[in-house]
């Protein structure tokens, strides 16, 4: 196919090939690929009609409930030229405003009229122009405005910003080109079959990398993209039955919230005959888990997922191809089309030996253009390839650590800022979290490093007690490298992605220490 120029221009040809059918579903509404786009041209002519007609796209922050009208207001972003910011509706206000200098009083938000409360507790500069969804919905389109922004697009421009957690405390705007969405798009059409009979059932929050799975899959297959409510995560053992009952094909979840389906034993008593696909990204599944999920549903493809929001959600995949134990890793796959991933070592030279630890580096065309008004941040993560002496060739330095296996596979081996020196050891603690992991009494755990103390800290949920846990632990991981500190705990704390809470694991452990 011929790469547009906007990924918006797939919902066109979509609305050219299925018109009326559903696009998108939420727990009270369903659009069709044509309503999609009326909704989108009705947004962006109201964004167009207040903007800013200079050279640099404005972003548009969306800060709606998870629905179907966030997919419409990203439409008529893309279709104003402009980029689309997504905020999570329950994010503190303190936060949305950083993000709203980050973005320099530039651009425009979209909400609703809970949202406007919330708005006006900010300091909003009046050069960025507040919209109410269910008014500029009603604009009469004007398609010629619409159309003359759009063509002025290239698919290196930004299709989306996304904030992630700094280091520092302070959110960092991931901006990605259109290009890097409909590449990955392309991928999983023609990795998993997705077409106009799929049903996508999306997991991931708008604001986290993991749903352009969903949104771009449907706009350039014409799949029907399902929004499990999200109450039903609240209930793992009732996302089987929702998912049998919508007769969903495709599903693309963290391992969290499929380890807890797992836990719960519902795979065992509710079949979901229409299940082809589960792939899974965000952190390391577990194979305990992993295996339940095989062992009732064996004929879906299974697929484990690699790669940061940096290079537009992922960049390498491993289809499961036989059966793996609980004390065996899975492999983090190949790389995408477009994509080269290899290891460099601390002097920036390649790894290529079996069992050497090196930082995961991406080249390709779905690398993200950078941190939104963070050129130093850039700079660090984003740099020209030290194996390339000829020509500037950009690469980004994930902070993630692989190795290379026997059998040639790479494997995950931790985050370099989950690296620690503890009793003259350089030690992973993502290493000690698989081990533990692989325990089949263990349903989750999380490890933090108490510098002060010198003490590896570690946090679980499941069905051993701390002293066993610590026993067992011992014909597993050499001396040096056994927690100090390990305490059970009944639910592990989670960020809205689904990830471990890190930050509120310190905060337990900081009490726990008095």
């Amino acid at each position: 196919m011929i790469i547009p120029n906007s990924a918006v221009r797939l919902l066109d040809d979509a609305v050219i090939k299925y018109k009326e059918k559903t696009a998108v579903s939420d727990e009270t509404d369903s659009y069709s690929f044509i309503k999609l786009q009326s909704l989108g041209h009705s947004i962006a002519t109201a964004l167009l009609a207040v903007g800013d007609d200079s050279y640099m796209p404005e972003p548009v922050m969306v800060y709606l409930p998870k629905s179907g009208k966030c997919i419409a207001s990203f439409m008529g972003a893309m279709y104003s030229g402009n980029p689309y910011v997504p905020i999570a509706y329950d994010m503190p206000a303190g936060r949305i405003q950083k993000i709203v200098d980050l973005l320099e009083g530039r651009g425009h938000i979209i909400t609703d009229a809970d949202g406007m409360a919330v708005i006006d507790t900010m300091s909003i500069p009046e050069t960025m122009h507040v919209h109410i969804y269910d008014e500029i919905i009603t604009q009469t389109p004007d398609c010629d405005a619409v159309y003359k922004a759009l063509d002025k697009v290239i698919d290196t421009d930004p299709i989306y910003i996304m904030f992630t957690s700094g280091s520092t405390g302070e959110p960092k705007g991931v901006t990605v080109p259109h290009r890097g969405a409909v590449d990955y798009a392309i991928w999983v059409h023609n990795t998993f079959g997705i077409d106009e009979n799929s049903k996508l059932g999306n997991q991931a929050p708008f604001y986290f990398d993991n749903s352009i799975f969903d949104i771009y899959s449907m706009l350039l297959t014409g799949a029907e993209m399902n929004i499990i409510p999200e109450t039903l995560f609240m209930f793992p053992s009732k996302l089987p039955e929702f998912i049998r009952e919508n007769e969903l094909t495709v599903i693309f979840w963290v391992p969290t919230v499929m380890i807890n389906v797992a836990n719960s034993g519902v795979l065992e008593e509710i079949k979901m005959p229409t299940l082809k696909t589960v792939a899974f990204c965000g952190e390391v599944m577990p194979n305990t888990q992993l295996n339940i999920w095989r062992k009732n549903h064996p004929d879906a493809v299974y697929a484990n997922l690699y790669g940061p929001t940096e290079i537009t959600c992922n960049c390498t995949y491993y289809i499961l191809d036989r059966e793996f134990t609980e004390e065996e890793k899975l492999p983090m796959g190949v790389a995408f089309p477009n994509e080269r991933v290899f290891l460099l070592d601390d002097e920036n030279k390649e790894v290529t030996a079996s069992g050497i630890s090196g930082e995961v580096c991406v080249a390709g065309t779905a690398l993200a253009l950078g941190y939104y008004n963070n050129p130093e941040m850039t700079a660090k993560a984003f740099t020209i390839n030290p194996l390339n002496p000829h020509y500037p060739e950009m690469i980004y330095h994930t902070g993630d650590l692989a190795y290379y296996g026997e059998d040639g596979e790479m494997y995950f081996a931790g985050r370099k800022d989950f690296q620690i020196k503890h009793m003259g050891h350089r030690i992973e603690l993502g290493e000690i979290e698989v081990n533990v992991n692989m325990m089949p009494e263990i349903r989750l755990s999380g490890c933090i490093y108490d510098n002060e103390k010198g003490k590896i800290v570690l946090f679980y949920v499941g069905d051993i007690e701390a002293g066993d846990l610590t026993k067992a632990l011992k014909d597993k991981l050499p001396r040096y490298m056994i927690p100090n500190y390990v305490k059970k705990l009944d639910e592990m704390p989670l960020t809205p992605n689904g990830k471990i809470n890190r930050v509120y694991l310190k905060e337990l452990y900081k009490e726990a220490r008095g």
